[in-house]
């Protein structure tokens, strides 16, 4: 019996720092020297954040003048590319002497164990042994190298030798073949070595690619009233309401208070609608008969595309639809005719452009742009990461009798989201792939997720045999672009932490490298007077309960439109990356925000714990000196607030030597995630509705997690705001702290050569202004410090 493993000790959890060999270099070409580097001299390059991987490149263009076999009469040609171990075959063609296959093949140096490299033209044939054609051979020795941007290698025609390589036979194929990096346009779509057993679908799921988000767009269905409403029994006066679907989503009005056939509503009905508008617009007017019995009264269906599109608040003119009525099919045509009234129904209707649609949790948005690209302004900088490799993954699966992972990366962004090449059977694969991003708010927060992939066209199968298992979570690294310095490369290894039901598990280490490159200093800068959102959010506001309905449509709608890209990014990996799953109860979050309050009254306990040794005269110096400052404050009170802002301007600058020196990352600490109660973790893992066997229990403990998890927000977002006020000194975010400690030093000169009653006269004036004369957008002071960083980012 093996003894339990040693507990993990706190630095396992700790971000680390480490030293890459990023940029590209290349050997000398020829043969003295030939075991130096040199470093590429162009200023900028694609793959300069990324460690160099060398591959050997065989590009099969096509073949000519095969031989015809003496027996049947036909050729199925196929190519064998053989390196040592390492086979590659492209496909094969029926009865085709001069075939196109135009395949990439390659081979990673690391792995490579032969001098020479063996291309094997064959006949396929569907009995017996595969028909020898012809081969060609080349020393390694003597594969040329290319340096990109160079232009790609042109392809040569070689003639075909037999078995030995001394006589030359019929038939040539045309090949390049040349020693490149992974920057060569050729590594994406090319065969590779490392993926030799993956066969079938499989080869689609394991190439790196790039996806975008579908634009996202809220329909605002504004139900204003309905005429000749008339139910089935025209005896009875109906009471109605409207029901309102696109898609999967379902809405409904309030009835009517009155029984009518003239409803009146006046209400919102929000939705959320992806572009290209596949969905339409069903609308029905119905009539509640009974608590358990709803009857429709008439159906409306229309296409998004004819809708008008709002890109401000402006009103948007209101139209009557005419009802279908509901019960006269296409055999009753007639009927429908001879109707000379018809229902109908006053509506406004348009898809707002100036929202932000959330599909992400607002702590972590990575933008905050309005759908409407009208409304666009220009990027502010360019954020480059490099995903070079893992480190210590844990085997998540077992493959042939030993435990094993198939790793790949996802980074979500904006709209962009990135998928690395999935590395086969290692538990520390490298990846080195590069990725850049445009930046339109340096206060947003890039989210990379690392999996295992269970959809390799092998025999991964679910416990319960319904299909292939999701791809597993390993863990994810947040990083807050404000927190981050321009022009900066970052490079640290970041520990991937997953909380399983049976406690905090360190799944590996992710290593990046991260660059913030500033395009406008000043626009930056200017951003933080600006409102997080869109105009819209404030000028015409949702509440609390529409947010968080739209934010679970989006989610849903774009894991549904990414789950059908080829290969697809699966609902699982999206809403791991979006969140999905924040705002459950949890004991171990409440706990965690808790305390995230309490440490932030640590300093209003020192100062009065420093009051209380003041007054009782434990450092004498110390007392007679704030003695002295308190009768010249009360004999000179205009030196009050200058004295103020001038101690803030200091214990900033003092405080610039303890700024963090590396990005945020995940603390198990501060998010009780180390020391976490069994029971609490299997409430936390429970489901929901709970699997408890009694009713009673069932419907009490939800309603207790469902009211926890309200104040479990509202907490964290105390603990928020407390942050925000002590990160104005602490240079997490160093733009924003050295603007609140110019301000400050301008604030005490200002108001020290101001007499104080004047100042407080502009001061009162100022906050009693009449309404008129205020925006209904927030103000400036607002504006920056909810763009102020949190340790929400650090949260688990």
């Amino acid at each position: 019996m093996t003894s339990p493993a040693p507990p993990r000790t706190q630095e396992d959890y700790k971000l680390k720092h480490t030293k890459p060999q990023l940029g590209e270099r290349w050997p000398h070409g020829g043969v003295r020297g030939g075991g130096g580097w040199i470093t590429s001299e162009r200023a900028a390059s694609t793959y300069d954040l990324v460690e160099q991987m060398y591959y050997l490149y065989v590009r099969v263009v096509k073949a000519k003048d095969l031989p015809l076999n003496p027996i049947t009469g036909n050729c199925d040609p196929y190519v064998e590319v053989k390196l040592g171990n390492y086979k590659g075959k492209t496909r094969h063609f029926e009865k085709k002497t001069n075939p196109e296959w135009k395949q990439v093949f390659a081979f990673s140096k690391e792995k490579i164990q032969s001098s020479v490299l063996e291309v094997f033209v064959r006949d396929r044939e569907m009995v017996g042994r595969d028909e020898y054609l012809g081969k060609v051979v080349f020393d390694m020795h003597e594969v040329p190298t290319r340096v990109p941007p160079d232009s790609p290698l042109a392809p040569q025609w070689y003639r075909l030798t037999d078995r030995r390589g001394e006589t030359k036979v019929k038939g040539e194929v045309m090949l390049a073949v040349w020693m490149g990096t992974q920057a060569d346009e050729a590594f994406p779509e090319a065969w590779h070595s490392d993926a030799a057993s993956v066969h079938g679908e499989g080869v689609y799921n394991i190439r790196s690619k790039v996806y975008v988000s579908p634009k996202l767009w809220y329909l605002r269905v504004n139900v204003i009233e309905a005429q000749d409403a008339e139910p089935l029994d025209r005896s009875q006066v109906p009471q109605a309401f409207v029901k309102a679907q696109v898609g999967n989503q379902v809405l409904k009005s309030k009835l009517c208070p009155n029984r009518t056939t003239h409803p009146f509503w006046n209400e919102d009905l929000l939705f959320v609608a992806a572009e290209p508008f596949e969905e339409q617009l069903v609308l029905t007017v119905e009539n509640k008969v009974s608590p358990a019995k709803d009857e429709v009264m008439g159906r409306l269906i229309l296409p998004l595309t004819v809708f008008e599109r709002r890109l401000d608040h402006r009103p948007i003119h209101s139209r009557w639809f005419n009802l279908e009525k509901f019960g006269f099919g296409a055999l009753e045509a007639d009927k429908r005719h001879e109707l000379k009234f018809s229902s109908r129904i006053h509506l406004r209707v348009c898809l707002e452009g100036a929202y932000h649609v959330l599909d992400e949790s607002t702590m972590y948005l990575s933008d905050q742009r309005p759908t409407a690209r009208e409304l666009w302004k220009h990027p502010i900088g360019i954020l480059e990461v490099g995903i070079l490799s893992a480190q210590g993954l844990l085997p998540m699966k077992t493959k042939d009798g030993r435990g094993t992972t198939d790793a790949y990366c996802v980074a979500k962004y904006g709209q962009k989201w990135v998928r690395t090449r999935t590395i086969l059977e290692s538990l520390s694969p490298k990846w080195n792939e590069q990725y850049t991003w445009e930046v339109y708010d340096a206060c947003t927060v890039i989210t990379m997720g690392v999996f295992d992939n269970c959809h390799l066209g092998g025999n991964e199968k679910s416990a319960g045999g319904g299909g292939a298992k999701p791809d597993s979570r390993i863990g994810k690294v947040r990083i807050r672009l404000s927190t981050l310095e321009t022009d900066r490369i970052y490079t640290h290894s970041y520990p991937l932490l997953v909380l399983h039901s049976s406690g905090l598990k360190k799944m590996g280490e992710l290593q990046l490298a991260v660059r913030f490159t500033s395009l406008s200093l000043a626009n930056m800068i200017y951003l933080y007077m600006q409102p997080l959102l869109p105009k819209m959010h404030y000028l015409n506001p949702f509440t609390v309960n529409q947010l968080d309905s739209l934010r679970y449509q989006a989610m849903n709608i774009v894991a549904v439109r990414l789950g059908r890209a080829e290969p697809p990014l699966r609902k699982e990996v999206v809403e791991y990356m979006l969140d999905v799953d924040s705002h459950m109860w949890s004991m171990r979050r409440s706990k965690a925000n808790f305390f995230r309050i309490v440490s932030l009254f640590s300093g209003v306990i020192s100062m009065g714990r420093w009051l209380g040794e003041v007054r009782h005269w434990k450092n004498p110096a110390t007392t007679v000196l704030v003695h002295v400052l308190f009768f010249i404050l009360i004999c000179y009170p205009e030196l009050i607030l200058p004295t103020i802002f001038l101690y803030m301007f200091l214990i900033g600058i003092w405080n610039y030597r303890f700024r963090p020196r590396h990005p945020s990352h995940m603390d198990p600490k501060l998010s009780w995630a180390e020391a976490v109660h069994p029971d609490e973790l299997d409430e936390e893992f429970d489901t929901f509705p709970t699997s408890k066997p009694q009713d009673m229990v069932r419907m009490r403990y939800d309603r207790l997690r469902s009211v926890a998890g309200r104040i479990q927000t509202v907490v964290g977002d105390m603990a928020t705001q407390a942050e925000r006020f002590q990160a104005l000194l602490s240079w997490r975010d160093t733009r924003a702290t050295s603007l609140f400690i110019f301000f400050c030093l301008v604030a005490a000169v200002v108001l020290y050569i101001t007499p104080f009653k004047i100042v407080a006269l502009a001061a009162g004036i100022v906050w009693l202004r009449h309404p008129r004369f205020r925006s209904k957008l927030p103000s400036i002071p607002s504006n920056f410090f909810k763009r102020l960083p949190s340790r929400a980012d650090s949260m688990l």
